[in-house]
């Protein structure tokens, strides 16, 4: 008996601390020092309107926008509650059907030349936002078209949005084509499509 008394209140001590006094000090810091990271990093378009988050990928699969890092959450894509990778490995048949579809994708659309494995493979997460500045140029030819903008518009479009390593070391450069397709949208005046699922 001696012993579950100190037990007891042990518990209900790191109970309070861990699960109460902590957590509102970290939440109070976020919200304080980075009110839209701790909000959810929400974007919205020019008539105010949430349309996702900066940190989770959306579908895209129409020839006016830039298409995104594919998906392989359960039930179905870039779905936040099921984020995941697909566990296939690199010989799966599945996974090598998968792939090839996706190329084949790609190709029907006008990409010519090597594909980035950004562009046909899902990320571990299955919710990655962002593709690298060669794959957001690869789509270009076909943007253009489907807008009726010139290449050189959407190229400095995508240099605008291509986000360097983080501290000039950490990472690779990255375009978030979330964001991309809002400014798209914004630059061609054609932001007919609500891009929030």
């Amino acid at each position: 008996m001696k012993e579950l008394r100190p037990a007891v209140m042990m518990f209900v001590l790191l109970t309070i601390i861990c699960g109460g006094v902590y957590p509102a000090i970290v939440t109070g810091l976020a919200q304080t020092c980075f009110p839209r990271q701790a909000a959810g990093s929400f974007l919205t378009d020019k008539g105010n309107r949430v349309t996702g988050s900066s940190l989770i990928g959306q579908p895209f699969s129409d020839a006016k926008y830039f298409w995104g890092r594919p998906s392989a959450t359960s039930d179905f894509g870039y779905n936040p509650m099921g984020s995941s990778g697909s566990n296939a490995g690199p010989t799966n048949p599945d996974y090598l059907k998968t792939v090839a579809d996706r190329v084949k994708t790609l190709r029907d659309s006008g990409v010519s030349g090597s594909v980035p494995a950004d562009l046909v493979q899902a990320s571990a997460s299955g919710l990655d936002p962002d593709i690298t500045p060669e794959s957001a140029r690869l789509q270009l030819p076909r943007v253009a078209t489907a807008r009726g903008m010139s290449a050189a518009e959407l190229k400095a479009l995508v240099a605008a949005h291509t986000e360097e390593r983080q501290f000039g070391f950490l990472g690779e450069p990255r375009v978030n084509v979330l964001k991309l397709n809002l400014a798209l949208d914004e630059t061609s005046g054609k932001a007919d499509v609500h891009l929030a699922r």
